[in-house]
């Protein structure tokens, strides 16, 4: 069955680890006591055996061995052989040494057994009696050492499990806790996946338990994107519908002309009139699908840009140019402060379009026999061209929202909406794509002043622009 809750995966590694941990610690520590315990006797078993040897080889003749009958304690001398040559007289049979080397040079330590079964511990302690080798067994029970090793194990059986269901606990309580943060994220972005088809927006902010730890900058991160998201689709609905709003008008008035055209027959003047209303609102249908298109493109990032040296003057003097008929038909005149030969590295055409917008948005909301003034300049190493007019002016309510796509404000001066259109939304994203930035300052019915800030180029790419270029007619 596999485990599907990251809690119970959680508890059940925890408790893994610290299973494997106390039984390799029980493990060591039962190895340590017994060797401990060994080390003990050994130690003891020599220091018994010491005396008595050195009685043996003071008086070869005595019985010393035979003679011996203390209280848990066994003595046996035997020769190279193994032969039994004295013994305690607490032994009735010879201890079964069980294999034991008795070639061995040095003192060998090893369990034996009693002719009643009993284990003993036995140290075989070779030595030299004059000039015979002799080899002198000392032995004592094993019962105490081995029921403290029995207890001690005992003890570890039963803390062992105890230590594991107080480790589960433990885990449970902490993991409990620790992904309660985790289980109210889940719970919160399910209610707004919920609520996402919601017009006023689903994002509401996830819960932050504790700011500093790893899950509180979780949920502040998942705050911002929810918060982006949440941003993201409610100007893409914003902007679809505007969109289809501005498209439907034309596509209407294209509607209506053509079923008006055909409901009868018409003149050739006639035609030719419908023909002129074709052509304007399929004009307007190019610039909105134009600037979808380009602002698209900007949004993907694929904006392409041809970088070429050039003269910025000389961009901006051909934008003036271009904008002037307009400008006369409202008896406004365009005053132009170009004097300065200004060299960046740019897209001309996307330049002179970013140019057109503000010269065209200036005419279309200045009033009749007002003044455009058009001027360049270099200002904290950047290249500032600005285009201030003497129009109706922008609301501060809606100065932060100017450069949205197909943005509307309601004039001071009338009570009609007009629509933002994507100019302003184009040439932000060209100023972008530029290296720029665009600021706007504007007082209603003063006018309004839009400052484009351009890097300016490098000495190489100066040396690049040609000297020669066509001045606008």
């Amino acid at each position: 069955m596999k485990v599907r809750t990251l809690r119970l995966r959680m508890m059940l590694l925890f408790c893994t680890v610290v299973g494997v941990l106390l039984a390799g610690s029980y493990l060591a520590f039962w190895g340590l006591l017994a060797h401990a315990v060994h080390t003990q006797l050994n130690r003891q078993l020599l220091e018994t055996a010491r005396p008595i040897i050195s009685d043996m080889v003071s008086e070869p003749d005595a019985k010393d061995v035979d003679r011996l009958d203390l209280p848990g304690e066994f003595f046996e001398l035997l020769d190279q052989n193994g032969h039994v040559l004295q013994q305690s007289k607490n032994l009735v049979a010879p201890m079964k040494l069980n294999g034991l080397d008795l070639s061995d040079s040095r003192p060998t330590f090893g369990i034996a057994a009693l002719e009643n079964g009993e284990t003993v511990r036995v140290a075989l302690i070779p030595f030299q009696q004059g000039n015979q080798a002799l080899i002198f067994a000392v032995a004592i029970p094993t019962f105490g050492t081995n029921r403290v090793l029995d207890s001690f194990g005992g003890v570890a059986l039963l803390l062992f499990p105890l230590s594991l269901a107080l480790t589960a606990g433990i885990s449970a309580l902490y993991v409990g806790r620790s992904l309660a943060p985790i289980k109210e994220l889940t719970r919160h972005a399910a209610l707004m996946a919920k609520r996402v088809t919601n017009r006023q927006g689903f994002w509401t902010p996830l819960p932050v338990c504790s700011p500093h730890d790893e899950l509180g900058r979780l949920a502040q991160t998942f705050n911002h994107l929810l918060k982006s998201v949440d941003s993201a689709v409610l100007q893409l609905r914003q902007f679809v519908t505007d969109a289809s709003h501005e498209l439907r008008t034309p596509l209407a008035v294209l509607h209506g002309e053509t079923e008006l055209l055909l409901s009868k027959p018409r003149s050739t003047e006639e035609y030719r009139q419908t023909l002129c209303v074709f052509d304007e609102e399929f004009k307007k249908l190019t610039r909105i699908v134009e600037g979808l298109f380009t602002l698209s493109m900007a949004d993907a990032g694929q904006l392409h840009l041809v970088r070429e040296p050039l003269y910025i003057n000389e961009v901006l003097e051909e934008a003036c140019g271009l904008a002037t008929s307009r400008a006369r038909t409202k008896n406004i005149s365009i005053v132009r402060d170009l004097n300065q030969e200004l060299s960046c590295t740019g897209d001309e055409a996307f330049l002179r379009e970013l140019f057109l917008i503000f010269l065209d948005n200036a005419v279309k909301y200045s009033c009749e026999g007002t003044r455009i003034h058009v001027t360049l300049g270099i200002r904290d190493g950047a290249i500032q061209t600005r285009f201030q007019d003497e129009g109706i002016g922008i609301s501060p309510e809606h100065l932060p929202f100017i450069f949205d796509r197909f943005y509307r404000a309601a004039p001071p001066t009338s009570g009609e909406a007009q629509s933002g259109g994507l100019g302003l939304a184009i040439a932000q994203a060209i100023a972008i794509a530029e290296g720029g930035i665009i600021e706007c300052e504007s007082t209603v019915g003063v006018g309004s002043t839009f400052t484009v800030t351009l890097p300016i180029a490098h000495p190489y790419e100066t040396a690049l622009v040609p000297k020669q270029k066509l001045i606008l007619r």
